[in-house]
């Protein structure tokens, strides 16, 4: 049970990562508030090794934090979101293109940018610097020069010369900024050192020291010269008792450090400690962190430097070593433990949780339900008029996005039907929390519902709130359960789940296997990358679909949408009344998400997956597989989908019209069942 007051952790930098680290292998500590962590991205880049990723000895993933997963094992709820400003009045952080959180605790931990200037590239943030880098041709005649040639500047144009041997590379310094040793270094890498600030014919790489970001200026909270958040010993913000920072976005006062991922990861402890004690009304403990912080800089041939103030060793292979192993240390203390990892895996969210296809058949039929099951029904009376439901358990903890997927999710029926949604109806179901919290999850929620309906004109026409009676998981936000009733009005005669013809080209309109990486993430095995891409995809809306198959509407014969059943379950439902037709599969042709394939090699599936197993019975009928039915591709088939994919029949005119002109794939045909 949660206090009723809120926890705020923005940014996902290093301070932030260890504390959640710290919870998530000593739950005890962990406060008793709801806490939420909001970062631009699902993953953070340790600093440590972005020079090995920058000169090719590291993949991206070998230095990614997976900041969702970490929230995961630390019961705190995770938001993906830009953070565009603070309030330090009315306590709530204002994010773009979504409603304002609010808080009664706030810890920043939001990083540094590079410091303005029109001649490059900034080094910070670190995405967009190294999707330049990935852009730049080895072979360019041009010079690319690196601006600054501090500790940074060194050890990057150091590993861009690893990366390319043969480019002509420069590093600018101040007049007289770089001691002998270290230039006879640089001329031995063939990297050109100047103390030229003019005009640089060429591309440039800015590593000239970095400032706090833009939106701290509008806040009001104190600030340094160059824009970062000053504090006191206990890393709270002077002036504001509720609200600390740390890491490159912060400095203390009274004792100044510069900017460093050294200074950031050390800073984890201490403000862990006093965020624990804030937050139970303990007194909090001062940091008197060290004057000095031993630097290793790493060079292009396996060596590296150790700075300690004015006192510098190397280069040397032996430090490399060190470097690396204290690097992939400090990387592999965030994997999640193998004893959570083998552990009885949970019972799968989001349609995942669907009652399986046995059970419900055999309900429905004792109660006189059975039938041709559709994705909308008609009303009475109203022949155009179409209404569906669905909804299932929040998928994820951020509650808006979790509003947005499960509007989705359920609008799709419609769509499935060729009919536009005009209006919607809600049922939110919010855990026994307080009064505070829970109007700030319903806010979050009904503001994710309504993303949805605003893109297709639609309403949000009413609903119901119901709090549960059962205990609230952690985060609280997964207690979120929502249901919507959804209203359509279709021009023409709806799209059938049957209504298959021989000759029907089968398309898809995007890729499956959200079901297999949901369950990865439980345990630590999906690849945060993966993950992104998936809910990148699901949280777009198909409603354009209409209006791209609206000219060509005459050629479709069937549709359905893929989803807790899987596309082969969803298919027999197609073909329960077409007792005349076979199918055809491409099982190459079958489009599945980064990651998926790869997960059910090693033996993952959703918790609904071996129910979906008995729709394997059709490939034994009227199903046919062209290719090798891999073990891989068979779970793919059955795997549950959340906003998953249109499945539809159409001539084969219709077919090369879609599949030319949108994300349509086409996976089969039907042929008569004698052909």
């Amino acid at each position: 049970m949660t206090t009723g007051e809120t926890l705020l952790l923005a940014g996902g930098g290093h301070s932030h990562s260890l504390l959640l680290k710290r919870w998530a292998m000593q739950p005890e500590r962990r406060p008793v508030q709801s806490i939420t962590l909001v970062n631009r991205s699902s993953t953070a880049l340790y600093s440590g090794m972005v020079p090995g990723l920058i000169a090719g000895i590291y993949q991206r993933d070998e230095l990614a934090i997976d900041l969702r997963q970490l929230c995961d094992r630390a019961g705190v709820a995770f938001v993906e979101a830009e953070i565009t400003g603070l309030d330090a009045e009315q306590n709530c952080l204002h994010l773009r293109d979504r409603p304002a959180l609010h808080f009664n605790w706030l810890s920043l931990d939001v990083g540094a940018v590079s410091r303005p200037n029109s001649r490059g590239i900034p080094i910070k943030p670190l995405e967009a610097a190294l999707a330049f880098l990935e852009s730049e041709d080895p072979s360019d005649p041009r010079p690319l020069r690196v601006i600054g040639a501090g500790a940074a500047g060194l050890e990057v144009v150091l590993a861009l010369r690893r990366r390319w041997p043969q480019r002509a590379l420069q590093l600018q310094q101040r007049m007289g900024q770089l001691d002998p040793a270290v230039q006879h270094v640089l001329r031995k890498a063939n990297i050109a050192v100047t103390d030229d600030d003019s005009y640089h014919n060429g591309p440039s790489l800015l590593c000239t020291g970095s400032q706090g970001p833009a939106w701290l200026a509008t806040t009001g909270l104190p600030l340094t010269p160059d824009g970062r958040v000053r504090t006191d010993r206990h890393l709270r913000v002077e002036g504001h008792p509720c609200l600390f920072a740390s890491g490159d976005c912060a400095v203390i006062s009274a004792s100044p450090r510069p900017a460093s991922g050294v200074w950031a990861v050390r800073a984890g402890r201490p403000l862990a400690i006093n965020l624990e004690a804030a937050c139970k009304g303990h007194p909090l403990r001062p940091w008197h962190p060290q004057r000095k912080a031993l630097q290793l800089i790493g060079s292009h041939q396996d060596a590296a430097w150790a700075r300690w103030g004015g006192w510098r060793l190397g280069p040397s292979r032996l430090l490399w070593h060190l470097k690396q192993r204290i690097d992939r240390a400090f990387m592999t203390g965030f994997l999640q433990p193998a004893a959570m990892a083998d552990a009885a895996p949970m019972a799968c969210r989001g349609c995942a949780a669907k009652l399986p296809a046995q059970p419900l058949a055999a309900a429905l039929e004792r109660v006189g339900l059975s039938g041709q099951p559709e994705d909308a029904a008609h009303l009475a009376g109203h022949p155009g008029l179409l209404q569906s439901t669905d909804g299932f358990p929040a998928l994820v903890s951020d509650p808006w996005l979790n509003g947005r997927l499960t509007a989705l999710h359920a609008c799709s029926d419609l769509w499935a039907c060729g009919a536009p949604v005009s209006s919607v109806m809600a049922t939110v179901t919010l855990p026994m929390v307080s009064a505070d919290e829970q109007q700030e999850l319903l806010v979050q929620t009904l503001s994710g519902i309504r993303s949805v309906l605003d893109e297709q004109c639609a309403e949000l026409i009413g609903g119901h709130t119901m709090e549960s009676r059962s205990a609230s998981p952690l985060p609280t936000s997964l207690g979120v359960q929502i249901t919507l009733t959804v209203n359509g009005n279709s021009p023409q005669l709806p799209w059938l789940k049957t209504g298959l013809r021989p000759g029907d080209a089968l398309l898809i309109s995007r890729p499956l296997g959200t079901g297999v990486l949901f369950a990865g993430a439980m345990s630590g095995a999906t690849r945060a990358a993966d993950l992104d891409t998936a809910l990148q995809t699901m949280a777009c809306s198909q409603h354009t679909l209409l209006d791209q198959i609206e000219p060509i509407r005459g050629g479709i014969h069937a549709c359905t949408d893929i989803t807790g059943f899987g596309l082969l379950g969803h298919l027999g439902e197609m073909l329960q009344n077409s007792p005349g037709l076979t199918i055809e599969l491409e099982g190459s042709a079958i489009p599945a998400y980064p990651g998926a394939l790869a997960l059910f090699e090693r033996g993952i599936s959703s918790t609904l997956a071996p129910s979906n197993r008995a729709a394997w019975r059709w490939l034994e009928g009227p199903v046919q597989l062209r290719d090798h039915a891999s073990p891989a591709l068979l779970e793919l088939l059955v795997d549950p989908q959340t906003c998953g994919p249109l499945l539809l029949a159409c001539t084969s005119k219709a077919a090369a019209q879609l599949t030319r002109n949108g994300p349509w794939l086409q996976i089969g045909n039907a042929t008569a069942a004698h052909d």
